[in-house]
């Protein structure tokens, strides 16, 4: 069995730590940011394939007490590093350290990859590494003056699930796209709609998760090359996933006022495969009508950041209050994601439950909106 961290935003921690129960692993600990588990080698390529709240799966080389440079060079040199790398491999070293007294990153970087030669010499019998076989990119983490040093797995981030080459100009991340959706709890009777899709991200996210579609299904990952896992553990997970995609009659729309948007998401959902599932065309966001149907909303809308100015989203979240009003909608349910702390006075009414999540490094809350006001309140009327 060997030890591995998956990486997650902020706030994903509970949902990825249930995707890793599910795939039967045993987890250790969880921290902001991250979760510990054990598993076996095939573990690696299922998680990279399967987890679809974390940003990378890395091996756990070893954990040590570091309060100083010289504790951080001999423990990292007491590691087994010639169990994963090669003579001839690379070995680039990137890594943080938080709340700890090593405070310098290039310092910290020049001493683990120091060490880590110190350790491979005697294994190997030279004294300079070629680095020009596989890629072995290490990470170190340092946490309260102790160190984790790992090894990445993933290469590009999950969340670069492949669909998405082109985005739009405040794109989400595909990660917190999903959890999003499962936290709207999509059904196949109720139809889910992000009436500002952008690049279509949560209506496909929110497709992936109904299809039970792997995210990582299509794409490459950097341990692929190692020795140490055989070609039969990525390819006995990638059946595994083709086997457990259902067919299903959940729909999403995924509407944006811009065309350039509505083109970007029809090429996003063509590459992502979610055709049959998701509608993708031009609309007004409030210009919403039920249909006589059940729906959730689930939407991004501009922060005033990088789209509109603080003033036209605060504009913009007013009006959302009375279009996705209950006069309008009826019992539609709503979930907005902002980093605007005065929106449900702006919006209102009063959130029935709130998440603090991360969209990047922007602090947002997920205002999540399912029960039946107990009566009207006209936006702006939260005190």
């Amino acid at each position: 069995m060997i030890e591995l961290v998956a990486t997650c935003l902020f706030g994903l921690e509970g949902l990825l730590g249930e995707e890793i129960d599910a795939l039967g692993y045993e987890r250790i600990s969880t921290i902001d940011g991250r979760v510990t588990f054990r598993g076996d080698i095939s573990a690696i390529s299922r998680c990279n394939i399967f987890l679809r709240y974390a940003e990378r799966v890395l091996i756990l080389v070893g954990s040590f007490p570091a309060e100083s440079f010289d504790a951080l060079f001999e423990g990292t040199k007491a590691l087994g590093w010639t169990d994963w790398i090669g003579r001839d491999d690379a070995f680039p070293v990137t890594g943080h350290s938080i709340k700890s007294r090593l405070t310098s990153i290039p310092d910290c970087q020049k001493i683990v990859k120091k060490a880590i030669v110190e350790s491979m010499k005697p294994e190997y019998g030279i004294s300079v590494f070629p680095e020009e076989g596989i890629r072995y990119r290490v990470e170190f983490f340092i946490l309260n003056d102790t160190a984790n040093l790992m090894i990445d797995t993933s290469g590009a981030p999950l969340h670069k699930r492949g669909y998405r080459p082109d985005s739009s100009v405040a794109p989400i991340r595909e990660t917190l796209a999903a959890a999003m959706a499962k936290l709207a709890r999509p059904r196949e009777e109720v139809l889910f709609w992000d009436p500002m899709c952008g690049s279509g991200t949560i209506p496909i996210e929110a497709a992936l998760i109904m299809t039970n579609t792997a995210p990582g299904m299509f794409r490459d990952f950097a341990a692929e090359e190692f020795y140490d896992i055989p070609d039969s553990a990525w390819k006995n997970a990638r059946e595994e996933a083709r086997s457990a995609v259902i067919q299903t009659g959940f729909e999403a729309y995924a509407s944006d006022i811009s065309p350039e948007c509505v083109k970007l998401t029809e090429e996003n959902i063509r590459r992502a495969g979610m055709q049959k599932n998701i509608k993708a065309f031009c609309q007004d966001a409030l210009k919403i009508e039920t249909g006589g149907r059940r729906g959730t909303i689930v939407c991004n809308p501009p922060y005033g950041e990088r789209l509109m100015s603080v003033s036209e989203a605060e504009k913009l979240y007013s009006d959302m209050g009375h279009a996705f009003s209950a006069s309008a909608l009826g019992s539609w349910q709503i979930y907005v994601i902002t980093s605007c702390e005065d929106f449900e006075r702006l919006f209102g009414r009063r959130a029935d439950k709130k998440r603090r999540l991360y969209n990047g490094m922007i602090k947002c809350t997920y205002y999540q909106f399912f029960r039946s006001p107990a009566s009207k309140m006209a936006p702006g009327a939260l005190k």
